[in-house]
């Protein structure tokens, strides 16, 4: 059972997220989501992504917590220069050396930055370990370079490493 449905509460979700978009349940309807649906999960039974291991996932919830207050904290920050309509603001974008090299770690980074409004991750050179953001208000260039590695990259360094 497990060759042909190797997932099967994904094939299920897959299933149901088709029928749901389509608004229907005629047989055609049914048996083209269910051919999705079987063929999508052996797929990602083939991708085989390598396995996770949080060491201190005390440190996680730290982090998340401190994410979350600089979403809230960034939201007012880009909330004032729209609602002023500041024009003397000065984006930009910042070269930030990393020393992460585990997938999981950069991915979750790549979350951080992107979910956290006035910046954007822009490009990884994973050859020269480089990360370039985009900066709304871009003041000081060596201070998001310290933020960035002091408040995001040590901790996922100790969680994922």
């Amino acid at each position: 059972m497990r060759r042909w449905l190797p997932h099967p509460l994904m094939a299920s979700f897959l299933l149901l997220s088709w029928l749901l978009l389509q608004h229907s349940l005629a047989p055609g309807t049914i048996v083209v989501g269910l051919l999705l649906a079987l063929g999508l999960t052996r797929v990602l039974d083939r991708l085989q992504p390598p396995g996770v291991r949080v060491r201190h996932p005390v440190i996680l919830l730290g982090l998340l917590a401190r994410v979350f207050g600089d979403i809230v904290r960034s939201n007012i920050a880009v909330a004032k220069i729209i609602v002023s309509r500041r024009r003397d603001f000065v984006s930009g974008f910042v070269s930030i050396p990393l020393d992460i090299t585990n997938p999981y770690a950069l991915a979750m980074l790549a979350c951080i930055i992107t979910a956290t409004p006035g910046t954007i991750w822009v490009s990884h050179d994973s050859g020269r370990r480089l990360l370039i953001i985009h900066v709304l208000d871009l003041v000081d260039e060596r201070s998001w370079i310290n933020s960035i590695k002091q408040r995001y990259e040590r901790p996922l360094l100790e969680i994922f490493q």
